[in-house]
Order: C-alpha cells, then sequence, then structure tokens
C-alpha cells in the first residue's frame, strides 16, 4: 500500500500543534496597509485557529 504525500501548499499555510489544534495565519496583511485601521492590522498579526471540520481535513493534507 502506498503512502500519502504531504500536501506542500497547505503544509506552508497550517500547523498542528501539540494538543492536535491546526493554527493558521490571517490573511490580508501584506500591503494596502495605509487603509486599514490599528485594531484591524493588531488582529491580523495575530494567528487564529481552524474550527471543525475543515480542521480535521487539513489534517489529512499536511498528514502529521
Amino acid at each position: 500500500m502506498g503512502k500519502i504525500k504531504t500536501h506542500r501548499a497547505s503544509a506552508k499555510r497550517f500547523s498542528v500543534t501539540g494538543t492536535g489544534k491546526v493554527k493558521m495565519n490571517h490573511s490580508h496583511h501584506r500591503h494596502k496597509l495605509g487603509l486599514k485601521d490599528q485594531k484591524r492590522k493588531r488582529h491580523l498579526r495575530t494567528a487564529d485557529y481552524v474550527q471543525g471540520k475543515t480542521a480535521s481535513n487539513i489534517k489529512t493534507l499536511i498528514c502529521k
């Protein structure tokens, strides 16, 4: 039986924590930052966790 390869694009965007949660970074924090207010940029800086069925799908993609 063959092994499942890691989906490299997903592995670069998501990581699995020690407790099994899937961690991700927010988008929209690269350019046009002068249009966004400080509170929005501050919240985009912090990491977030993926919820529900999407988290289990991502775990299968990155094979951790």
